[in-house]
């Protein structure tokens, strides 16, 4: 998996086009979620994205918000929009998507606590991230979500 993380004016049109296919295919079409995908932050965010080394495709993705780009309530950065490609699951690739994207978040965020809003039933799953559940389960689009918390590691 070769691995790159870049801000939306970087990513070229097909790159863009890509991740937001494979977003509307996970969370829309998959998920059964109807809601509006493109909420106005991608701009202002860094996009990870995990791609096949022989054909460059898109295996993994997630987006990494920096403090408050989610208003003054959000003090601290977050990961979000967190997936891997339907043909990628059961390969360690969730785990190899996190672990790039906690070490981006430390790259760009120093010393910085980071946030996630994680789908209920993958608690264990951040958990074993070192995430520590920040609030009762709540619905979110259909879906039982917790907020979870991972406190800087350095």
């Amino acid at each position: 998996m070769r691995w790159e993380c870049q801000r939306f004016c970087a990513l070229s049109g097909a790159a863009l086009y890509e991740l937001l296919s494979l977003r509307a295919e996970v969370f829309v079409v998959e998920q059964r979620c109807i809601y509006q995908d493109l909420d106005g932050l991608d701009p202002d965010l860094w996009h990870l994205r995990g791609l096949d080394e022989a054909s460059g495709q898109l295996l993994a993705y997630a987006r990494l918000l920096p403090p408050g780009a989610k208003g003054a309530a959000q003090s601290e950065p977050m990961i979000g929009r967190v997936l891997t490609a339907p043909q990628a699951r059961g390969s360690g690739q969730g785990r190899a998507l996190m672990q790039q994207a906690l070490l981006h978040c430390e790259r760009l965020w120093p010393g910085q606590a980071v946030a996630l809003s994680a789908q209920a039933h993958l608690q264990d799953f951040y958990a074993s991230l070192g995430f520590v559940p920040c609030s009762a389960v709540y619905d979110e689009d259909g879906i039982a979500h917790i907020d979870m918390r991972r406190e800087s590691q350095v």
